[in-house]
Formats: C-alpha cells, sequence, structure tokens
C-alpha cells in the first residue's frame, strides 16, 4: 500500500525576503479569488434586488438560492478530487468558466423562466464549489510556507473589504442599470477568476517524466483523502468545532437577529450596524493574524473561533445596542483569528497531492451542514423561545472550541514550530 508523502515545502525565495504582496504570481491569484469571492457574494444580493423590482418571487428566490447551494455541494468534493488529479490552474480555469457562462443564463431566465434560472443558479453553485479547494490548494503552489499566513490573510482581507463596500456599490449601480446588467457583472468577475491566476509550482504528484499512476475511482481518491485529514487529529477537531459554530452559532444569529432588532429595538439600524461592525472587525482580524505569531498557533485559533459566541450571547439579554455591535465586532475578529491560521496550516500540514481534497472535506463538511442549522433553528425558537435556543448556542460555542482545543496535535495545529539557536 502506498505511503502518505510528507508535506514538502516551496523551494522559491526563503521566507520572509520580500512581502507577498510584491510577488507578481500571487497577486495574479490574489485577484482572481477576489474576483470570484466578490461573485459569490453578489449573486444573492443582486436576485435580492430582482425580488423588490418584482421581476423574481420571493418563494422563487428560495428555490434558485437553494439550487445554488446544492450545485456547490455538488461539485465541491469532486473539485477537490480533480484538483489533486490534475492542473489545480485548470481546474480553476474551467469551474470558474462554468460560473461566468451561468451568468447570462440567469439574466435571460429572469422574469421568464424560473426553471432556467433555477437550472443555471444550480450551475453557478457547482463553478464556486469546484474551484474554492482549488484555489486553497494553488496558494500553497504559488507562495513559500514562511508567507502563507500573509497571503491567507491578504485574501479574506479582499474578500471582506467587498463584503462591506459591495452592498453601497451595488445598490449605486442598480439606480443606473437593470438587474440583468448587474448578473452579467457578475459573469465578468467570474471571468478574471477564470483568466487572471497564473500557473502554480510544480506538480506535487510526481518528477517530470514519471510514469503516470493508474488512477481510481473519484470516490476513491476523495476516501482517500478522508484518510489522509484523519492522520490529523487537530484538523478533525477543528472542522468540528467550525462546523458547530457555523450550523448553531451563526444560524441562531441570522435568524434571530433580524427578529430581536425588530421587535427588542423597535429599528432595523440595529441589525444593519451589528452586520457591519461583524465585518469590520473580521477586517481587523484579517490584519492582525498577517503579522500575529502567538507561540500556541492552534489555541489562540480556538479562542478566536470561541469569541463568536459573544454574538448570540449578546442577543439573550435586553441590553443596550452598542453592547450587541461590540458583541458582533469581537465575533468579527475572533472568526478571522481563526480563519488565516486555519487556511495556512492546512496547507503547510497535509500532504500536498491531498490538499484540494482535505480542502474540499472543509469547505463541504462546515457548508454542508450550514443549511440544516438555518431550517432547525426558527422551529427550535418557536418551540423552546429565542432565550433558550441562543444560550445553548452561545454555549456550544464556547465550549465546543474549548473541548477541540484539548485535541492531540491541537496546540500548534500540528507539529511545534521548529525553533532556531544561533
Amino acid at each position: 500500500m502506498a505511503t502518505t508523502p510528507a508535506p514538502t515545502e516551496s523551494k522559491s525565495r526563503p521566507p520572509g525576503t520580500c512581502s507577498v504582496l510584491r510577488d507578481i504570481a500571487f497577486l495574479r491569484l490574489w485577484a482572481g479569488t477576489t474576483a470570484s469571492g466578490l461573485a459569490t457574494w453578489a449573486l444573492p444580493f443582486v436576485l435580492g434586488l430582482a425580488v423588490l423590482q418584482r421581476e423574481l418571487g420571493a418563494p422563487g428566490l428560495g428555490l434558485v438560492l437553494a439550487a445554488r447551494t446544492a450545485g456547490f455541494l455538488a461539485a465541491v468534493a469532486v473539485g477537490g478530487v480533480l484538483a489533486d488529479r490534475h492542473s489545480r490552474r485548470a481546474v480553476v480555469l474551467w469551474s470558474a468558466l462554468a460560473a461566468a457562462a451561468a451568468a447570462p443564463l440567469l439574466a435571460v431566465g429572469l422574469g421568464r423562466s424560473l426553471l432556467l434560472m433555477t437550472a443555471a443558479a444550480a450551475l453557478a453553485g457547482a463553478g464556486q464549489g469546484a474551484c474554492r479547494p482549488a484555489f486553497q490548494a494553488l496558494t500553497a503552489e504559488v507562495v513559500d510556507p514562511g508567507r502563507r499566513q500573509q497571503a491567507n490573510a491578504a485574501t479574506t482581507l479582499a474578500v471582506r473589504s467587498s463584503t462591506l463596500a459591495g452592498p453601497a456599490l451595488t445598490a449605486l449601480l442598480a439606480a443606473f442599470v437593470d438587474v440583468a446588467t448587474l448578473l452579467l457583472g457578475i459573469g465578468l468577475l467570474w471571468l478574471v477568476a477564470a483568466l487572471l491566476p497564473g500557473r502554480g509550482g510544480p506538480a506535487a504528484a510526481g518528477a517530470p517524466g514519471s510514469p503516470r499512476p493508474q488512477r481510481a475511482s473519484l470516490r476513491a481518491e476523495f476516501v482517500d483523502g478522508i484518510r489522509e485529514a484523519r492522520r490529523h487529529p487537530w484538523f478533525l477537531a477543528g472542522l468540528g468545532a467550525l462546523t458547530a459554530v457555523i450550523a448553531l452559532g451563526y444560524s441562531a444569529t441570522s435568524v434571530a437577529l433580524p427578529l430581536i432588532s425588530r421587535d427588542r429595538y423597535a429599528t432595523e439600524w440595529v441589525l444593519a450596524a451589528a452586520m457591519t461592525a461583524y465585518t469590520v472587525g473580521a477586517l481587523g482580524g484579517a490584519l492582525a493574524t498577517a503579522r500575529f505569531r502567538p507561540s500556541s498557533q492552534g489555541w489562540a485559533a480556538f479562542a478566536g473561533l470561541a469569541a463568536y459566541g459573544f454574538a448570540p450571547l449578546s442577543l439573550v439579554f435586553p441590553v443596550h445596542p452598542a453592547v450587541v455591535i461590540g458583541a458582533y465586532a469581537v465575533a468579527g475578529i475572533g472568526i478571522e483569528l481563526f480563519n488565516v491560521p486555519w487556511f495556512t496550516a492546512t496547507q503547510r500540514e497535509v500532504a500536498p497531492d491531498k490538499l484540494a481534497r482535505v480542502s474540499s472535506l472543509d469547505f463541504l463538511v462546515s457548508y454542508g451542514l450550514a443549511p440544516v442549522g438555518l431550517a432547525l433553528i426558527a422551529p427550535a425558537i418557536d418551540t423552546f423561545g429565542v432565550t433558550g435556543v441562543l444560550g445553548a448556542c452561545a454555549a456550544a460555542c464556547f465550549l465546543v472550541p474549548a473541548a477541540a482545543a484539548l485535541a492531540p496535535t491541537a496546540r500548534h495545529f500540528g507539529r511545534p514550530p521548529v525553533r532556531h539557536t544561533a
């Protein structure tokens, strides 16, 4: 039976000799990743504008977004296998082109054919799902190990900035162009994501000129990726904690915050201010992680993830709105104190030829269970009351990451850092 190769490190320039923001190869990848993130965020917002303009009904919006989620979940696992089996750059190209092709189909179907829009949304979700693990693995090929945390922080910073400025920019554009044109603009963003990134480093599968090994089935290779993930206790523990926070904490606040903003504070501005504070906090967290190197990085990351518990906790009691807004800012900071080291550790610790599959497992589990949480939270609130549900979700956000931090190798997200002596 073949053994899993140990993670290899890039042979590019020594770590720390040059900022990653001066690396042309990374900047191209960064721009492509940012374009894909902006396109991913923009689609539900633009479709929401279509509802406001009565070009799409609310049930139709739910169906289209559900189709996009289904397409994402169906493609993310396949995309991870393909990105480990073939060129990661090629997977990014074809998956982003598929998402780009979906945009004009959405525009044509708007107000005419809900069936066409649903199929196009599934195609867009599939393109998004297939390119996510490929982008993660391509970062490990383009950027040397010493600068990957800075690279991941820069990518997160760009995506969060787009999320913060995007609604205002899109609303401004909507005053001059129709929704169909905005959908075509999303397609252009996907074209940028497809065409701009350059090639990565040498493939991890083997030396040039070596015979191509006989490939197993897609299912067998995905299962092999699961085996690789099981080799890393810190990864399994972190994935469990992240899934719990998303499925319970994030889902609870997504449902409860609008209700509490309306019923307790009698205004929508608490909802808007809290969500803005969360994004601003995430920007601050991304900036901090670009240089933040705690000695126990895993424990620090789990503490950041647990900080999301302050968001549902702030909604339990009738506190001043400033407390809610501050809690969301802390949650935003904490989520990026987890995300950036998490992505960096995965790129460092996982075998290079299985990195995309392990990344796809990350997205599949954490994103896949989020709709389940959203579907169950509202009935739970009706049955047990908003205070009880929010209190339980806050407790889970605090306790599950704390338990995950006790897993073997969780303290450093893998092997301890090497200390160089003079």
